[in-house]
């Protein structure tokens, strides 16, 4: 074994696919890329997710309290990476990144017409957004596109590099 340095640490224990987040704030939409968040409950499903006060997503989150996660495939790949690499404050990333949005149900967040599944959520606990810019999400409702079979997501291993979902294996699990 040698060193690793510390920040390298978020590389190892990534737990989920990057994902998408939209928001809609002051007539404006805007999505970013996430790929730090987790699951922390399952009914109703709660999802801990981190928005820097950095990222123009931030304001809109706080304000409006919701949101609406798209979980996109392989194929949005390049589009998801440069997503990544600019802001809403400048871009408007629908149409440079031509993505369509749909209107949801329950948050005026968009869902991700390219995305094969949405979760709309609202924010329920904000203890930890000033001092980690952690929010805990409530997801509201899902949508998934049944066109899509099987769709292999991105993992984010930092510097640009992505791990692919691999094979599925089926093991005895405890059912709830």
């Amino acid at each position: 074994m040698k060193d690793l340095p510390l920040s390298r640490v978020y590389r190892l224990i990534e737990p989920g696919p990057v994902v998408l987040l939209t928001t809609a704030h002051d007539g404006a939409l805007n999505v970013m890329t996430m790929s730090w968040h987790m699951m922390v409950d399952f009914d109703p499903p709660l999802i801990a997710c981190f928005v820097s006060d950095r990222d123009h997503s931030f304001v809109a989150l706080r304000a409006t309290k919701q949101c609406m996660i798209g979980i996109p495939s392989v194929e949005l790949a390049e589009k998801v990476a440069a997503i990544g690499t600019c802001s809403g404050r400048e871009v408007d990333k629908f149409a440079a990144f031509r993505l369509t949005p749909k209107k949801a149900k329950r948050v005026s967040a968009p869902l991700i017409g390219e995305c094969f599944a949405n979760i709309e959520c609202r924010v329920v606990d904000t203890r930890y957004v000033n001092k980690y810019s952690l929010f805990v999400l409530e997801g509201l409702k899902t949508w998934a596109d049944p066109s899509k079979k099987n769709p292999k997501t991105i993992h984010h291993q930092g510097f640009g590099r992505f791990v692919v979902d691999g094979d599925t294996i089926e093991l005895t699990s405890r059912t709830p």
